[in-house]
C-alpha cells in the first residue's frame, strides 16, 4: 500500500467588492511539506467576474494570480516572500486579508499523489 501524505489547501476567491462580502472561486493552493510540494492552480471565468464587478479587468486578477503562481514556485521573480521556505511560502499565501484576492481557511486531507488532489479540489471547487 502506498503511503499517504498530509497537504493543506486553501481555496482562492476573488471578492471584487470587499464590503459586501461576495466572493467566487477562481483557484486552489495546496501544500505538502513532506514531498515539498507547493503550487497553485487558478482559472478566472470572465463572464462570472463581469456579473459580479464589470469595473474590475481579468488581466489585473490574472497578474497577481501570476505573482502568487512565482511565490509557489520560490520564483526570485516572486520578492521577498518568494524566497522565503515552502511553510512560509503557503502561510503567506492563506493568511487572511481583506483585499480583492482571498483565500479560504486552510483545510487538510491525506493522499498519495498532492498533484491529483490539487486537481480534484480544483474540479471540486472551481470548475
Amino acid at each position: 500500500m502506498q503511503d499517504r501524505y498530509l497537504f493543506k489547501y486553501a481555496i482562492i476567491r476573488i471578492v471584487p467588492k470587499v464590503e459586501r462580502e461576495e466572493f467566487f472561486n477562481v483557484g486552489v493552493i495546496l501544500y505538502c511539506k513532506r514531498l515539498k510540494f507547493l503550487d497553485i492552480k487558478y482559472y478566472i471565468d470572465t463572464n462570472k467576474l463581469k456579473v459580479f464587478s464589470p469595473e474590475l479587468e481579468p488581466s489585473l486578477i490574472n497578474t497577481y494570480l501570476e505573482g502568487w503562481k512565482l511565490i509557489c514556485d520560490g520564483n526570485a521573480s516572486g520578492g521577498a516572500i518568494g524566497k522565503l521556505d515552502l511553510t512560509d511560502r503557503f502561510g503567506w499565501l492563506t493568511a487572511c486579508r481583506s483585499t480583492i484576492i482571498q483565500s479560504s481557511t486552510t483545510r487538510s486531507g491525506l493522499s498519495v499523489d498532492p498533484i491529483k488532489e490539487l486537481e480534484y479540489i480544483f474540479k471540486e471547487y472551481v470548475l
